[in-house]
């Protein structure tokens, strides 16, 4: 591959060289032949290829052929003009094409650059302009499929990621045609204007300065340009032939001749028809054979065609029970029902509008924006979201499932809205009375009318799509933590080694495997903490890494690495009412917590237990009384223990340690909890 650059940048190189440099004659057959070899090449893969990307390299080729044709033809006058001798290439071509006549030579030479010029090059032109202009305007809409396509889990990220280059290397492609084109042009104007200082020049030359007879010269010299000027245009005339086949060649999974084949000669009632008609002018004064013989031929194609459909109709029933005997017996098809999606939607059918774009369903956009959202807020790269209508459910029904397994759900009405009361409200509004699926707010659904006299009283109001969208978040930032497996982590690793190769090398393998990291960030996430910062995370890995291996206390040194972001998260003022624990309750704590080869956790005595939870209730009714979130602080040795028996009551009791709290914090205590 090396040697093949360099030559192809020397071949550059000695093409700009050629127009000053003189070059042997032999060598310029060689290269007119190469030349028309090139042309061929170019005009047979421009047929075979499937797609226009598939030859992407085609406008840079436009330039430098044509850059060669006309290095060519500035040797090949210099040689007419000073010898009256361009080597046996183009005297060949002269006396071929010409047959003796210089006028005739010289009109088909004219005929030859038109047809290229004015309907070949100028028509590639135009196509490859509006492609261009098309392409780019449909470059959003293309875009939004894809990640509709990808939010419903039809292809992979890979997948997104390359259908993105290649829309957007469709839209490249054909700009860079659009003006590649114009060099075919300019290389047609400069080889009349070439062939006609070729003629008018030798000819001058030939009678005033090497005293040739004046129709020796005229033959002499008309011969050289035109044979010049066709071993030039020729291959400008297939390479233009070229451009207008890839320019105009539409979406297709097979070349131009199998294309050209399958939709031209596939309906034998056409071929019947052609060959009726040609029989019956075979009938008029026209000539009898042709028309007769071709319509024969018409008439065996539509003959061949019938029966092969004939064939082809019966080969499919037979094709697809046996492929359907086979597919029951492969033992491997068992495996897809295997698979579980991460994250599921189910919706009755009722629900099926919010989802289709055709009838303006906006439920795949808000897809998107619901995997940015969680992206930023927790740092996951949330899962493929599967989007499937269920006919056992309710037709506003939904349900949201977690791998394969239901954990939420709700109802919607259409054509109504929901209003919340979010504690400001001042009036009473109609409606049906429901509870709100995400936070399990009582709520109101509003008709239209009503919408705008609720929004003036204060009241919350959202439509389906966003109650579906937010419960399905709110789900999503819940269970986030059973969400991030072993391969999101390799994944979050492989995206921090393009930043940090060093930290990352750390602590992988030598420290922790992925498993362990996996487990840490499964702690963090199952407290709401966001992982986003990973490279704070393993920063404290690769600090505490050596110390312990416990993944527990691994996830409170991680804490305490990001005390600012769990400070900002969780404590909204700069004083903060929180509840505190009992020293002697710590104490306790500290002395029952038993380790075991599973880990470490904590065992207290059933009376001690019940006197906790009795004090720990109380405490929080307290704050719940007053208006404030359930904040406990603790000391960091028992926080983790204390967070887990506190799960067991409720999940919306938020537990800090002293070391997580961003020390410019002020702390008020308002209660202690104590046995």
């Amino acid at each position: 591959m090396k040697s093949g650059d360099i030559a192809i940048t020397i071949g550059i190189i000695f093409i700009i060289l050629m127009i000053i440099i003189p070059i042997p004659l032999f060598l310029v057959d060689i290269l007119l032949s190469l030349n028309i070899s090139l042309a061929l090449l170019i005009l047979l893969i421009s047929m075979y290829n499937k797609e226009a990307l598939d030859f992407s390299v085609f406008p840079s080729l436009l330039l430098i052929t044509t850059l060669f044709r006309l290095s060519l033809n500035i040797t090949t006058t210099r040689y007419i003009l000073s010898e009256g001798n361009a080597g046996q290439v183009i005297e060949a071509f002269g006396n071929f094409v010409m047959g003796g006549n210089p006028v005739v030579g010289f009109v088909v030479f004219i005929i030859i650059v038109i047809v290229q010029f004015m309907v070949i090059t100028k028509g590639s032109e135009r196509v490859a302009e509006v492609a261009a202009r098309f392409t780019l305007d449909a470059m959003p809409g293309k875009q939004m499929a894809i990640d509709a396509d990808l939010n419903t889990g039809l292809i992979d990220e890979r997948e997104a990621k390359n259908r993105r280059l290649k829309i957007q290397g469709e839209a490249d492609f054909y700009g860079a045609m659009d003006g590649a084109s114009k060099f075919v042009k300019g290389d047609a104007v400069a080889g009349i204007l070439i062939t006609l200082v070729n003629v008018i020049g030798g000819f001058v030359i030939g009678v005033l300065i090497q005293g040739m007879p004046m129709a020796e010269a005229l033959s002499r010299f008309t011969i050289l340009s035109v044979g010049d000027g066709l071993v030039s245009q020729i291959p400008a005339l297939l390479i233009s032939t070229g451009t207008g086949i890839v320019v105009t060649r539409a979406t297709s999974e097979s070349n131009l001749g199998r294309d050209f084949i399958d939709q031209l000669f596939n309906n034998y009632k056409i071929m019947f028809i052609i060959s009726g008609v040609l029989f019956f002018l075979a009938l008029t004064p026209l000539p009898f054979i042709p028309y007769m013989l071709l319509s024969l031929v018409f008439l065996g194609s539509g003959l061949n065609m019938l029966r092969r459909s004939r064939i082809e109709e019966r080969t499919p029933e037979i094709g697809e029970e046996q492929d359907n005997v086979e597919e029951i017996r492969r033992p491997e098809n068992v495996l897809p029902l295997l698979n579980v999606d991460p994250i599921e939607l189910e919706f009755g059918y009722g629900i099926i509008p919010l989802a289709d774009k055709s009838q303006g369903g906006d439920l795949f956009d808000r897809l998107v924006m619901i995997r940015r959202q969680c992206a930023l807020e927790l740092g996951i790269v949330v899962p493929m979201i599967r989007l499937r209508d269920n006919i056992q459910l309710q037709p506003n029904q939904y349900v949201i499932k977690i791998k394969g397994v239901e954990v939420s759900g709700g109802e919607i009405l259409f054509d109504h809205y929901l209003a919340m009361n979010p504690g400001i409200a001042d009036g009473e509004i109609k409606g049906i009375d429901t509870i709100e699926p995400a936070f399990g707010l009582p709520a109101k659904w509003i008709d239209e009318k009503e919408r705008e006299r609720a929004e003036i009283f204060g009241y919350t109001v959202v439509d389906p799509p966003s109650i579906i969208s937010t419960h399905l978040t709110e789900v999503i930032k819940k269970h986030a933590h059973e969400l991030i497996g072993r391969q999101d982590v390799k994944m979050l690793l492989d995206n921090l080694k393009e930043t940090h190769p060093t930290l990352v090398d750390e602590v992988i393998p030598s420290l922790l495997s992925i498993g362990d990291i996996q487990k840490v960030l499964s702690n963090l996430l199952r407290e709401g903490v966001s992982i986003r910062n990973f490279s704070n995370i393993m920063e404290a890995l690769a600090d505490y890494g050596q110390v312990t291996k416990d993944t527990d206390m691994l996830t409170e040194y991680s804490r305490q690495m990001m005390f600012r972001s769990i400070t900002k998260q969780f404590i909204s003022r700069d004083d903060a009412k929180v509840i505190t624990l009992d020293p002697d309750l710590e104490r306790i704590i500290m002395e029952s917590l038993q380790t075991t080869e599973t880990g470490t956790y904590m065992a207290l005595e059933p009376s001690i237990s019940q006197k906790l939870v009795t004090s720990l209730g109380k405490e929080v009714e307290k704050v719940l009384s007053i208006g404030e979130q359930p904040l406990i602080v603790t000391a960091p040795v028992v926080r983790f223990y204390f967070k887990k028996f506190v799960e067991q009551i409720s999940d919306d009791i938020i537990v800090l340690s002293y070391n997580e709290i961003d020390p410019k914090t002020k702390i008020q205590s308002i209660g202690t909890v104590s046995v």
